[in-house]
């Protein structure tokens, strides 16, 4: 397994591709949805943000759900509804860099990102006084939440967070020699672009092809990666990584057999350096788009199960799917080819 960031670097570009166009039977999965609300962080970054109220009005939780690598806030179009459904209100923000904010393409750090979704926390917490609130991160999202929920201290006005719910974190490290080789290609050609083609394998993040269209026409998704953007993912990953034995409070962290971005070696790793009392939630089926895949009803109806019934067994198996899977050996040759892919949204 490896990665050669050098050697792909031949095949980068220096300007953005164009959005493509779906054919007109596909012409819904290009549809540019406007955000619902914006954020306004103390920085005073606007933040563009969809939100699904839970039904009925009333609900019985809030989820500040972050999107993952070139992603966006479209992310969560499929299980917001099912969540709503079941009472809980789900907002989506665009993290810096990514989706439709005014950085679009850039990359902010590790620290702006963290610092961002606690803010975002303190926002939607004083919009739902009482209500408890949920966090809940996809990939480089639950990377960032995984450091967040890590601090030893809170900042002040933080609100209690009543659990996060980690899908497929992007927290495993790349190691020494690949990082430096994309520190020195984000310091020297910080904005070559990578757009997947220059990759040696085929990566599938999901197997449900209408979920796949929707993200890749989606004029939100990114479709290059600048090097700097991809070194300080390798970053935040290692970062949450080291940070991931301190999370705090009740969480719940969700694998896919299937996953081909996040190694199995690497999720083995990081399960055994989490507290005690974090759920682990394995779903043999599962991509790495956990929430939108063929197994996506399992998965949404574990997150929405462990946020209103939490001391219950997760209605999939998937405890004792994890249990299982926890002790099998996982020394490397399971996982997939590369260490790591550029983007989550390789999807055509």
């Amino acid at each position: 397994m490896a990665l050669l960031p050098a050697a792909l670097a031949g095949g980068c570009a220096l300007h953005d591709p164009p959005i493509p166009r779906p054919p007109p039977a596909w012409a819904a999965d290009g549809r540019l949805v406007p955000p619902d609300l914006t954020l306004t962080l103390p920085d005073g970054t606007r933040v563009p943000t969809r939100m699904w109220p839970a039904a009925g009005g009333h609900p019985r939780a809030v989820v500040l759900a972050l999107h993952g690598f070139d992603d966006s806030r479209d992310a969560w179009e499929i299980p917001a509804p099912a969540l709503a459904a079941r009472g809980i209100t789900l907002y989506a923000p665009d993290l810096r860099g990514f989706g439709g904010m005014r950085d679009r393409g850039g990359w902010a750090g590790a620290g702006q990102m963290v610092r961002d979704a606690g803010d975002e926390a303190r926002i939607i917490a004083r919009r739902h006084p009482g209500v408890p609130l949920y966090l809940m991160g996809e990939s480089m999202g639950g990377a960032v939440l995984t450091c967040l929920m890590a601090q030893p201290d809170a900042p002040p006005g933080t609100p209690p967070i009543a659990g996060t719910i980690l899908l497929a974190p992007a927290a495993w490290k790349l190691g020494p020699e690949a990082e430096t080789v994309l520190r020195l290609l984000a310091a020297t050609a910080p904005d070559w672009r990578m757009t997947g083609h220059e990759l040696p394998v085929h990566v599938v993040a999901g197997d449900d092809l209408a979920a796949m269209r929707r993200l890749y026409y989606d004029p939100l998704t990114l479709r290059a990666t600048r090097m700097r953007a991809l070194s300080g993912l390798a970053a935040l990953m290692r970062h949450a990584a080291d940070d991931a034995p301190r999370l705090r409070g009740p969480a719940l962290v969700v694998y896919g057999g299937h996953d081909q971005l996040v190694p199995p070696q690497a999720m083995a790793d990081l399960w055994r350096r989490l507290p005690p009392g974090v759920r682990r939630d394995y779903v043999p089926g599962g991509y790495h788009l956990l929430m939108r895949g063929r197994s996506r009803d399992a998965v949404i109806g574990d997150v929405a199960d462990w946020i209103t019934a939490p001391d219950q067994p997760l209605p999939s198996g998937g405890d004792l799917a994890a249990a299982t899977w926890s002790a099998q050996p996982h020394d490397g040759s399971d996982a997939p080819p590369l260490l790591l892919a550029p983007l989550d949204s390789l999807a055509k």
